[in-house]
């Protein structure tokens, strides 16, 4: 496995090394000892999810506060979707800047987002299985959000704005000036 740095400090794409012939492919989808060495962390986590999805559900963008802050591992077993990253650590050089990636079930790539850092998706495909470690457990009174489309992020979706499927939850959210971080 190989971590790519992204523009923002602590958040990695990490991709795995594929073993394929004949038979078709094997891939180490985690190592825990391996994971630290590359992220130089010392991140457990606790906590498998999974979500399907259709075209243009976009979910997010969510993170969870104080000690309950989640750091996330996240890839795609089927389809393609668009991942996006938003550091809202305070002080953070790069506090309220994005980082999105491209996740799909042939690329195999995952991203690690760090404790800190709001989470969201958009299914690019006809649909989509999303697969997420975190390392702290989902506390509802914790959970913080940001608007997908606050302008003063300007995340380019990939997706026309009129076909995007986005929960009433997501859809009144705040915008990053206004979240409670």
């Amino acid at each position: 496995m190989t971590a790519l740095e992204t523009k923002l400090k602590d958040c990695f794409i990490l991709e795995p090394k594929i073993f394929e012939d004949q038979r078709g492919y094997f891939f180490e989808t985690f190592n825990q000892k391996e994971f630290n060495q590359l992220t130089q962390t010392d991140t457990r986590f606790v906590q498998d999810n999974e979500s399907f999805s259709t075209k243009g559900v976009l979910r997010g963008l969510h993170y969870q506060t104080g000690e309950h802050a989640q750091a996330k591992l996240v890839r795609v077993i089927q389809g393609r979707v668009l991942d996006v990253a938003v550091d809202l650590r305070a002080g953070s050089p790069t506090f309220s800047q994005y980082v999105a990636v491209e996740l799909t079930e042939t690329n195999k790539k995952q991203l690690f987002i760090p404790r800190g850092f709001a989470h969201g998706f958009v299914v690019l495909s006809e649909t989509a299985i999303f697969s997420y470690k975190c390392d702290n457990f989902y506390n509802k009174e914790s959970e913080g959000g940001i608007i997908y489309n606050d302008p003063s992020l300007n995340i380019n979706w990939q997706l026309p704005e009129d076909f995007l499927i986005v929960s009433e939850k997501d859809l009144v959210l705040p915008t990053l000036e206004a979240a409670r971080l």
